[in-house]
């Protein structure tokens, strides 16, 4: 009998045991570290916006094709494409002026080319009466005065004839030639057109200038983001394709630790969505000017960069735990102080002023005084009363009655 109830003693013990939660003491590098939350941004990113074309095609572009958001693409793939009716009835229109205007300049030189020679030849026609003209007065030497003045009369009469027809022929010869530079340029405005329209027929498919995962932005008009079917003005930003292969974190760190953080320190970074994993970086930028945190806050903040480290030069398209817009849990590594011994904070208790723990023995639990210095926050060291792997309660181990206090005085 005597037995029996000294086992179910025992299995009573190792059952109050068996519920408490515990802990180890640990021994290595202390790390005192800030904690702070951020998202992911590219270090570069490439802006995309609607092309750029002249207001003939429309005041709008209405958004006919538009890649799926979070895309990853490499530089020339299709990222959106654009109605291009008005810009086609343009090319059309364009190319029948264009022909037109080359039938209209084959007409003029024909044209042109008929006058020409009929001036030229009535030009040959005064030349040979002038030169006949020219005989007949050598020929009238012996012929009376009033004959040779006559035909002297004839001879001036025929040199202002050839003059004229001269002077008429350069000036036809300078008029055609501005008829048909007119022309000319009127072909070369509506080729220029055309060119232009062939041109803006290629803007309206808008292709990724470098690989990237696509973020498409938020059209103010909607206060959602871009969609097709929407229309939008020329050269409005659209699409934003970050450099996957460099990545930043950006932080705001309150006024009250911002003397703790300065630039080249490490910090540990963690995807809230993707708690597993890890990656490191440094921190890049630490702003002089403290900003507010938000336009309803006065809280001051400063803004900090931290440039992701790992995995180093790694193509991040790859890796989709880790992408712009992400947020992140940033632990900052403010000092490191190497071989201590730390417990969690939550194996330390107060008793009576002083700072405690409780210690698992072979027969329950032991009280303990600690020594304790400096703190993170999780974490606390311990200058002394406690060594590497003694074994720690998370809770307080004693049930508050009478027979508890009792026992507590026993293991102790």
């Amino acid at each position: 009998m005597l037995c029996l109830l000294w086992m179910m003693s025992c299995g009573s013990q190792k059952n109050k045991d068996l519920e408490i939660p515990v802990t180890e003491v640990r021994q290595g590098t202390f790390y005192i570290d800030l904690y702070e939350e951020g998202d992911v941004q590219s270090t570069q990113s490439r802006i995309v916006s609607s092309p750029d074309i002249s207001w003939r095609y429309g005041n709008n572009l209405k958004i006919a094709t538009l890649i799926e958001d979070g895309s990853a693409v490499e530089e020339g793939d299709t990222l959106m494409t654009f109605d291009a009716t008005e810009v086609r009835k343009a090319i059309v229109d364009a190319q029948q002026r264009l022909e037109l205007s080359y039938a209209e300049l084959e007409k003029m030189k024909a044209q042109h080319e008929n006058s020409l020679e009929g001036q030229i030849s009535d030009f040959e026609v005064s030349k040979i009466s002038l030169e006949i003209t020219r005989l007949n007065l050598e020929s009238a030497q012996y012929e009376a005065d009033i004959t040779r003045q006559e035909i002297q009369l004839s001879l001036e009469q025929a040199e202002i004839s050839l003059q004229q027809a001269e002077e008429q022929i350069e000036n036809t010869r300078r008029t055609q030639k501005e008829e048909r530079y007119q022309k000319e340029l009127s072909i070369h405005q509506s080729e220029k057109e055309l060119q232009d329209a062939n041109s803006t027929l290629e803007k309206l498919v808008v292709k990724a200038p470098s690989a990237g995962i696509v973020m498409i932005r938020t059209n103010y008009s909607t206060q959602a983001k871009y969609q097709e079917g929407e229309s939008v003005w020329s050269g409005q930003q659209m699409i934003e394709l970050p450099n996957l292969r460099e990545l930043k974190v950006n932080l705001k760190v309150n006024e009250v630790d911002i003397s703790k953080v300065k630039k080249g320190l490490k910090v540990m970074i963690r995807p809230d969505a993707f708690a597993d994993s890890t990656y490191w970086g440094e921190v890049q930028m630490v702003a002089n000017l403290a900003v507010n945190k938000s336009n309803n806050s006065k809280i001051k903040v400063f803004p900090v960069e931290v440039l992701i480290t790992s995995p180093v030069n790694q193509d991040l398209t790859k890796d989709p735990e880790l992408m712009p817009g992400l947020t992140v849990s940033c632990r900052i590594i403010v000092d490191e102080i190497p071989d201590q011994i730390f417990i969690p904070q939550t194996a330390l208790f107060q008793e009576n002023g002083k700072d405690v723990v409780y210690v698992k023995t072979a027969s329950g639990f032991r009280t303990k005084e600690v020594e304790l210095g400096q703190r993170n926050t999780d974490y606390v060291i311990v200058k002394s009363g406690l060594k590497a792997k003694e074994q720690l309660a998370l809770m307080y181990p004693y049930p508050k009655t009478e027979e508890a206090k009792n026992e507590k005085e026993a293991a102790e």
